[in-house]
């Protein structure tokens, strides 16, 4: 059986503009669809009675109804819904296990909200080994607008490149078959976005040996790259501009008082970022996206 892709639903915008993203991706993927929506009942010293109540509806109404109306936008999808009872990151957490991915909604988007605005999404991130896509509820209607209803075959459809940082000293694996995947996928160019700490002979050297698996693997996929001078972190965050999807590797999830932390450029980009993000966890050895500047 074929992984589904699932969205997480919580109640805010931002999550019925995942589950669309989620219809999409689920589209090119040839996949089911999973809907989500995980609840958790507050104490009253967090919650009143009426918004504990609210939120409980809103976990059982919304989810199918929006799988009731992407089914009218994309009938050839396998749809299904799920309620889970318990604290929302760990119930996507279990979800995303058994899942190609999950797409996560938030309410801001870019600026100074970013995507790590809410404290699922950041948690969520922290804890999921399968990849994370942050989606901004402005999505919907792109997404909506891509599918034609009653058409079960669709063309294939891009809507900007792809674009993914790499460290070419320690290139995120997982990370670029995401990315390149999801351009193959798309007909997407993919845009490589990578550190400049080393003469630019021996970056391209270091670029071209990186990638070269992946060159052979998706010989359809047009690649540029481009290197980000001082600011990486911006420079990824501004590609995002009217790209189709900005992939993120994140490598060691460190602690600190409890908390897990996910890197400081990650956090910088999800911070900016305006496009769907996705963040993908390295199985193997852990690293920073981009070597550290030399002192």
């Amino acid at each position: 059986m074929t992984r589904p892709v699932t969205a997480g639903m919580n109640n805010t915008v931002g999550s019925v503009g995942a589950a669309w993203w989620g219809a999409h991706e689920a589209s090119l993927r040839d996949a089911p669809l999973w809907l989500v929506s995980a609840w958790e009942w507050q104490p009253y010293s967090r919650a009143s009675l009426g918004s504990n109540e609210m939120a409980e509806q809103w976990s059982r109404r919304v989810p199918v109804e929006t799988a009731a109306e992407i089914h009218r936008s994309y009938p050839q999808l396998d749809i299904r819904t799920q309620r889970l009872t318990g604290p929302p990151p760990e119930m996507l957490r279990r979800a995303a296990s058994e899942s190609q991915l999950l797409a996560i909604g938030v309410g801001g988007l870019g600026g100074r909200t970013g995507f790590l605005g809410g404290s699922v999404a950041s948690a969520t991130v922290s804890v999921t080994e399968r990849p994370v896509v942050l989606v901004g509820s402005g999505r919907r209607a792109v997404e909506r607008g891509e599918q034609t209803p009653g058409n079960d075959n669709p063309g294939p459809v891009a809507v900007g490149p792809v674009v993914v940082g790499v460290d070419l000293g320690r290139p995120n694996e997982e990370a670029l078959t995401f990315a390149f995947e999801a351009a193959s996928l798309r007909s997407a160019r993919l845009d490589v976005i990578h550190g400049r700490h080393r003469p630019p002979a021996r970056d391209e050297e270091m670029l071209q040996n990186a990638l070269a698996p992946w060159f052979e693997r998706y010989p359809d996929v047009a690649v540029r790259e481009h290197s980000a001078n001082g600011r990486p972190a911006r420079e990824l965050a501004d590609a995002g501009t009217g790209a189709a999807l900005v992939v993120l590797g994140l490598g060691a999830r460190h602690h600190r008082r409890g908390v897990i932390r996910i890197g400081h450029l990650n956090h910088a980009v999800l911070h900016r970022c305006c496009a769907p993000v996705a963040v993908v966890p390295q199985r193997q050895e852990p690293g920073p996206m981009f070597p550290a500047s030399p002192r």
